[in-house]
């Protein structure tokens, strides 16, 4: 074959052997644009229908020994494709089909790095990839976001202070809504955040695909970029005293990461979203993760459960002493079983927090084992990070016996590399003995989801718990989530509190906790909020009382078929239509605005539905636990009128009728 017919078959397959310093890539439906120059540095900038909405950004990365990705690189090649398929979801918290539609571009330069790009169509993702003969220390990374001046962000800014390593958080921060050239390299915040005002096009910026390198923060530049902020790696750590002992770090390196020299760094995600109703049911993180490690997920079987530590098991009307002992735990199993709850959590005290064979002497775990068996029920377990690593064979064995699938594990509060390994290690141990995981003190999933589906949920979210001791989670906390956190993946929230108190009533109380919004707007968290095993953190004595509410609350389903953002405004409001079969599941919620909702269901098809609707009460202004429960027949035709009391919300339940 002569050169010129050569080259001429690889431009017809998108491969170019000498490339310009500026290369473009178009989504598939060619509305968000991507151009890529490399000059003295490599910068990408993005376009939204010819608008821009990244300026030029740059990217870079410091290998130590080594010149760095910019450093006097130039293009070799570079190769286009295009990729559409569908992927199949074995835990779906938004949709089970999931269409995954990109366009790539894959640029090789002098250095033995290459860089890759995926435009979608609601969104644009890039990682490097490294080609070195050996293993290789990363000193940094450089990942610059560059806006026009005065863009706003919301963002969870970490406290400092609280700890002696600047890197050590909950991830359990309030989302701040501030000008991006306010903030300073001493600001520090995780992912996910978006950019955007309201009306104006909204980016939100995190990462995906995290694996043996650690996560990214971010921070101001004191000018109108964010920049990429990785905690560098750990060299010496101490264990913490107090009630929950917790390995902290007292020395780090001057480098982020060690890394095989053939690696592929995570995905540096932006999300781009015309409305904002685009941005709750984007699933870009979970399609640029890796794919599933399980080789058959069917066992994974998340749902519903319990968990007492919220409301410190202040049980009533009841014939025993309830604490931590085995006569209170018969009692979860036997709510669960009555309103159709898979699961009970066996949450902090149910052993020595440090030797997860001490069990609490006031618990049977083989009575318990076998009566939650006899019912149909299963026994979660927390545990202590650090204690569940050390013991992690033989706990996972003792588990397996007990009958117990879900474990939640907590208190790790780092992603540097280190700890990014943790969890990989931990949730492949679960997955050999068949457990679900959860991780708590955790950051959020990145695609960790879909990598290794038995972790179903993650914490990483200011939620229920914080209405114990503060009042931080209100009703514009609660829908802001949807617009930030969750783009990164599902979050463990805990909803459920059934004692509702407005603004002016609220008081954080242990043991009789109450939370802000109404009961209607704790109930749309099972539908809005994606998470596969949803927790009801309320009181069962309290739920015995309301058994007509906690049917329908135990009847809703925890993964879907097909999820459809029908309105929403950031912080504001937020109506999701959910899919789970023939049936659907549509849920609303608003901040301290009180909302009158005119509802189309248009969507649903043309069969008659038994329709099931819980809404704010008539005086749920000022008792906000007031609900009602309509039951009626409806159709595609048909628009409904709801209301939503200041904190309100609602959920209607769509059953198609089989005849």
């Amino acid at each position: 074959m002569k050169p010129f017919i050569f080259l001429l078959l690889l431009l017809q397959t998108g491969t170019h052997l000498f490339a310009a310093d500026s290369l473009e890539l178009a989504s598939p439906n060619k509305n968000i644009r991507l151009t890529v120059h490399c000059g003295k540095k490599i910068t990408y900038s993005v376009y939204l229908n010819n608008q821009p909405v990244l300026l030029p950004s740059s990217i870079d990365l410091l290998v130590a020994g080594k010149k760095s990705l910019a450093e006097n690189s130039r293009i070799i090649a570079s190769k286009t494709e295009t990729v559409d398929e569908t992927i199949v979801s074995p835990v779906p918290e938004k949709r089970r089909l999931i269409r995954n539609h990109y366009n790539q571009l894959r640029i090789r330069f002098t250095q033995s790095y290459s860089l890759l790009f995926r435009v979608y169509d609601d969104g644009v993702a890039y990682r490097i990839i490294t080609a070195f003969k050996d293993s290789v220390i990363i000193n940094n990374e450089e990942a610059l976001f560059t806006f026009s001046p005065s863009k706003k962000i919301l963002l969870p800014v970490i406290q400092p202070g609280r700890q002696p390593d600047r890197y050590h958080t909950s991830f359990e921060e309030l989302y701040q809504l501030k000008t991006i050239d306010s903030l300073t390299t001493e600001t520090l915040a995780y992912s996910p955040v978006l950019v955007g005002a309201e009306g104006e096009v909204k980016v939100g910026i995190t990462e995906s695909d995290l694996e043996e390198y650690p996560g990214m923060f971010l921070s101001g530049t004191g000018s109108n970029s964010v920049q990429g902020v990785f905690a560098p790696y750990p060299l010496q750590t101490a264990m913490t005293d107090g009630e929950f002992p917790q390995q902290v770090v007292t020395q780090r390196a001057n480098y982020i990461a060690k890394i095989k020299g053939s690696s592929s760094l995570p995905w540096r995600v932006l999300m781009i979203a015309a409305t904002d109703k685009e941005l709750p049911g984007n699933d870009i993180v979970y399609r640029l993760a890796s794919a599933s490690k399980l080789k058959d997920p069917s066992w994974v079987n998340p749902g519903k459960g319990t968990d007492e530590w919220i409301i410190g098991i202040n049980l009533f009307n009841v014939d025993f002493k309830a604490g931590i002992n085995t006569a209170t735990y018969k009692y979860y199993i036997d709510f669960a079983k009555q309103f159709g709850l898979q699961r009970i959590m066996m949450d902090a005290g149910w052993s020595n927090y440090k030797d997860l064979f001490d069990i609490n002497p006031a618990i049977n775990m083989d009575t318990l084992a076998a009566y939650a068996k006899s019912k149909g029920v299963k026994i979660s377990m927390w545990t202590l990070c650090s204690t569940l690593d050390r013991q992690l064979d033989s706990a996972l064995d003792q588990f397996n016996k007990w009958g117990v699938d879900f474990i939640m594990t907590d208190f790790m509060d780092r992603d540097d590399q280190p700890m990014v390994n943790f969890y990989h290690r931990i949730a492949k141990a679960c997955a050999d003995h068949k457990i679900m995981i959860m991780f708590h003190g955790a950051f959020p999933p990145k695609g960790f989801n879909r990598t290794w589906p038995n972790a179903v949920t993650r914490e990483g979210v200011l939620g229920s718990e914080f209405n114990i001791w503060s009042d931080k989670p209100t009703p514009e906390h609660d829908v802001t989530l949807p617009f930030t956190r969750m783009l990164a993946g599902p979050m463990d929230y805990e909803p459920g509190i059934l004692d509702n108190a407005t603004k002016e009533q609220f008081r954080p109380i242990g043991k009789k906790v109450m939370s802000q919004g109404t009961r209607c707007h704790q109930l749309s968290m099972f539908v809005i909020y994606d998470s596969p095993l949803q927790i009801f953190s309320g009181n069962p004595s309290q739920a015995m009382m309301e058994p007509a509410f906690m049917h329908f609350l135990g009847e809703l389903p925890t993964v879907w078929d097909e999820t459809t953002i029908l309105e929403a405004k950031v912080s504001d409001y937020l109506i999701t239509a959910r899919r789970k079969g023939d049936d659907w599941y549509i849920a609303g919620m608003s901040d301290w605005t009180a909302r009158d909702i005119v509802l189309n269901i248009n969507f649903i098809d043309t069969a008659n539905y038994d329709a099931v609707l819980c809404t704010d009460g008539i005086n749920a202004i000022n008792y906000p636990s007031d609900y009602t429960i309509q039951r009626f027949i409806t159709h595609n035709n048909s628009k409904l009128n709801v209301s939503m009391a200041p904190g309100g919300g609602f959920v209607l339940k769509l059953l198609k009728r089989k005849n």
